[in-house]
């Protein structure tokens, strides 16, 4: 149950407090995502040079690289399984930052601010105005015996 309250938090944060981590959340995934949309709009003109830091092939890599720049920052957006979308988003920017700028801030300042933002929502999680928190106040709720009415 401790895992559900990790992902799914009840406790309330206040409302400038969870305005904030909303902005953030909207703001720098959306930024993110049109990236990733990039990416997939010019899969097969990417695929095949596509920079493969991690030895899976550039296909794979571009792939792994949609997923957390366009999948997981839509999950972002709207606050659904955020600390879990959040952990691609993140391990992008950084294999961006090492991998393809070899961790020079100058080469690389974009991906090194979107990986801090993302472990900083990672570590505050999704705010109260998430799916994330929405559910958690449902599982408070069947714990407590109220039903999910």
């Amino acid at each position: 149950m401790k895992i559900l309250t990790y992902l799914f938090p009840s406790k309330e944060e206040t409302p400038k407090v969870s305005a904030l981590f909303l902005a953030a959340r909207v703001i720098f995934a959306l930024l993110l995502a049109s990236h990733g949309w990039q990416k997939l709009m010019g899969f097969s003109a990417l695929a095949g040079q596509f920079p493969d830091p991690l030895g899976l092939g550039s296909e794979v890599s571009l792939s792994l690289a949609i997923f957390g720049e366009l999948v997981c920052s839509v999950a972002v957006v709207f606050g659904f399984l955020t600390r879990l979308a959040l952990i691609p988003m993140a391990f992008t920017m950084l294999v961006a930052f090492i991998g393809a700028h070899g961790g020079s801030i100058a080469e690389g300042e974009l991906a090194f601010a979107y990986l801090v933002v993302f472990v900083l929502l990672l570590i505050g999680g999704p705010g109260r105005y998430s799916a994330d928190a929405f559910l958690g106040r449902r599982l408070v709720a069947l714990k407590a015996g109220r039903g999910a009415a």
